[in-house]
């Protein structure tokens, strides 16, 4: 089985697909796609489906949707069969897929591919380069985890409470992983190549301080020192004005490294280091 979830969901077994479109049976595939080979409680699944207020048939309407999508896995797994796909022997039934266990349900990828294990992969390993200071091999591992994504994850999937707890905390590790990517950029010198780049984040995210810090180093080593100075003083009128707070420490002294700097010397990376995460 094949799982994509960051982007629009699609999950195919053989190479079928077997993604519904009615949305609720789309919403309880997308919550046991993500945890694949795992147990979701039936308890997750109802607060997903009908945010604490489920009606008095919630147990029997969830086995109908249950009982659905085994019906598109079923079909998944013949038209796998009959177009020719190497199936083993004993190949599987669509309750061996969908796997109905005491207190939830399991969807078995049967050893397929995921993109959030690949992404959790590649930026594993690209966190554990740029630990022993690998930079190029960093940013080279990063990118390719980043590269997994095509778009919010769930993008195509009326989210409730735990689809849309997950979609926060996905979203938190991809920008913690481009974070760290631009700093691996940083520290190899791709500084004008990142200015473009920046420039988006910045107004995407607009009390980011680790990316406006970043922006400020990759535009005053550009020898944009002054433009430099502009990005931290916005940040600093958008952070007093929205959160009612100053930039952290960290970000003035940054801040003050530039002001003391010739245009095109040295400025000490700190806010980097000190990984600045406040995020608006």
């Amino acid at each position: 089985m094949d799982i994509e979830v960051l982007g629009t969901l699609a999950v195919r077994e053989h190479g079928v697909s077997l993604t519904p479109t009615a949305p609720k049976p789309r919403q309880v595939l997308a919550l046991l796609a993500l945890h694949a080979d795992q147990v979701v409680p039936v308890s997750a699944l109802i607060e997903e489906l009908w945010a604490g207020a489920p009606p008095r048939s919630a147990r029997t309407t969830l086995q109908t949707y249950v009982l659905q999508l085994r019906a598109l896995i079923a079909t998944a797994l013949e038209q796998g069969a009959s177009e020719g796909d190497e199936v083993p022997a004993g190949r599987r039934t669509a309750k061996e897929v969908l796997v109905t266990l005491p207190g939830g349900y399991l969807l078995s990828s049967g050893e397929g591919t995921s993109d959030v294990r690949e992404f959790d992969r590649l930026a594993g390993m690209g966190y554990r380069a740029m630990d022993t200071g690998d930079f190029p091999v960093a940013a080279r591992l990063l990118r390719e985890a980043l590269a997994l994504w095509s778009g919010p994850a769930f993008a195509d999937v009326q989210g409730g409470i735990q689809l849309d707890m997950e979609i926060r905390r996905l979203e938190e590790t991809r920008l913690c992983a481009l974070d760290q990517r631009i700093e691996a950029d940083l520290r190899i010198g791709r500084h004008r190549e990142l200015v473009a780049e920046l420039t988006v984040l910045v107004s995407r995210y607009r009390t980011h301080e680790n990316l406006h810090g970043q922006f400020m180093l990759a535009l005053h080593r550009s020898g944009r020192r002054g433009e430099a100075l502009d990005v931290y003083q916005r940040l600093r009128a958008t952070l007093v004005r929205e959160l009612g707070l100053e930039p952290s420490a960290a970000l003035r002294r940054l801040q003050r490294s530039i002001l003391m700097a010739s245009p095109e010397g040295p400025v000490v990376a700190e806010p980097i280091g000190d990984r600045l995460a406040r995020v608006g």
